[in-house]
């Protein structure tokens, strides 16, 4: 049973509540931000290999979070941008300085390429923590965002029999640990759960959709106001470009090897 209040007491109260408002607010503890939230029509850089050049002119960039140290975020931040990093989520790689800490019963097939192996995304419980700590390296190091990439492990041939189901909990589970440290987290590929995963995610990263004709399936990021960053390597941009402009895409040309070199749409 709920205790009466004397008006006299409601009024203190009311005061004391206002009191406590309103010192949260001052300037020695201001209100806490929401994430960042990218938008279609912001251009980016993907620079995955070699020393960072940040003369590009552009909001965002997408860096490897392993390779670039904190100084490098903080240099890109004092001009203006927003920072991605970089991991993987969905495979092992044997140059990672964590890459003791994965048990080998989590290791299965290679996936192309060298010192890589998929990884067994039905564990959430042995994956968590490790990603957890990658998660925190990108938050420690000052990142905006992570992109953890190889999220579509159960279209592969991986060497174990993963289902859409396993791929959706994973995929979660990753969304919800770089939400937890107040990162935003763009879904990599995995065109066929869209539509399940929209909402999970902030951002979407491609690669490729216009070479295989698929582009279309990311329109429910656009929708949702939440841009979706997307290269090409072997479509020329007369081909990409015009249907990329037409879906609300930001969209660029890059090599392989994902270097400094880059043409935008």
């Amino acid at each position: 049973m709920r205790h009466a209040v004397r008006p006299g007491a409601a009024t203190a109260l009311v005061l004391t509540l206002v009191a406590v408002l309103l010192a949260g607010c001052s300037a020695d503890s201001p209100p806490k931000q929401g994430r960042w939230q990218p938008r279609p029509g912001t251009a980016w850089q993907w620079q995955l290999s070699g020393r960072i050049d940040t003369s590009v002119e552009v909001p965002v960039y997408d860096i490897d979070g392993f390779e670039n140290s904190a100084a490098v975020v903080e240099r890109l931040h004092a001009d203006g941008r927003k920072v991605i990093c970089y991991i993987n989520a969905g495979a092992w790689e044997d140059f990672r300085p964590d890459h003791e800490d994965f048990p080998a019963v989590l290791l299965g097939r290679g996936n192309g390429w060298e010192g890589e192996r998929w990884l067994d995304i039905r564990e959430l419980d042995v994956l968590r923590p490790l990603m957890a700590e990658r998660m925190d390296m990108c938050r420690d190091k000052g990142f905006d965002a992570v992109e953890p990439d190889l999220l579509d492990g159960y279209t592969n041939e991986t060497g174990f029999p993963l289902t859409a189901a396993h791929q959706l909990a994973y995929n979660r589970m990753i969304a919800d640990l770089a939400h937890e440290r107040g990162l935003a987290v763009g879904l990599k590929n995995d065109l066929e759960q869209i539509p399940q995963l929209v909402g999970d995610f902030d951002f979407a990263v491609n690669e490729q959709c216009a070479e295989f004709g698929e582009c279309a399936s990311l329109t429910p990021f656009v929708d949702a106001r939440k841009a979706v960053f997307h290269a090409e390597y072997d479509v020329s941009m007369g081909r990409f470009c015009p249907t990329a402009e037409r879906l609300g895409l930001d969209s660029m040309l890059k090599r392989l090897s994902l270097d400094a070199w880059r043409r935008a749409c």
